[in-house]
């Protein structure tokens, strides 16, 4: 099967999201360009890590390029757009920044059965992939408000536990610090 690229280059929106209730949710990246959307499903993992070297990558920028300009965005909270079709489950995640046309880009690759079992070094080559990509070229600006979105995503799920760092159900849920009594 011909693997698909989609390819944002403008991106007018480009966004982390949940469906479901905490506990229960699934993680979907989603990139809007007028009436194209495409969304993405990956784990709690890869969003906050996304968050978290987002917010590297920009500092790191702003660091060597010190023209770069990151403009204090709101952090857009609107749901994801309707009707959600998950297109594939992401794997690798790459992030690299394009300093010819000062943007991020960002890839996300189709998982594939040898993504578990592989540690050897991972090349981006679009002949050799057998697998579908999402590739998004995203604004400074976009990326630190994307950055702030996957962020505080990942920490509006269930509360952790004051004893065990577990998280709690809405039900409560069996502390094993407690010597399993009901919290």
């Amino acid at each position: 099967m011909t693997p698909i690229v989609y390819e944002f280059n403008p991106v007018e929106r480009f966004v982390a999201g949940t469906v479901g209730a905490p506990g229960e949710r699934t993680f979907f990246i989603q990139a809007r360009t007028g009436s194209r959307v495409v969304s993405v499903v990956v784990d709690k993992s890869q969003v906050i890590a996304l968050g978290e070297r987002t917010k590297i990558m920009l500092r790191e920028i702003k660091k060597t390029d010190p023209t770069i300009i990151v403009k204090t965005q709101e952090i857009d909270d609107s749901p994801l757009e309707q009707p959600i079709f998950e297109e594939f489950r992401a794997g690798v995640i790459a992030m690299a920044w394009d300093v010819e046309n000062s943007v991020i880009v960002y890839e996300l690759r189709e998982i594939t059965s040898s993504d578990d079992d592989s540690q050897d070094e991972v090349i981006f080559d679009e002949e050799d992939s057998s697998v579908d990509l999402l590739r998004v070229h995203v604004s400074p600006t976009q990326a630190a408000a994307f950055s702030k979105r996957c962020l505080s995503l990942a920490n509006a799920g269930r509360t952790p536990c004051p004893f065990c760092g577990m998280p709690i159900d809405p039900t409560g849920h069996l502390c094993p610090r407690s010597n399993g009594y009901r919290r």
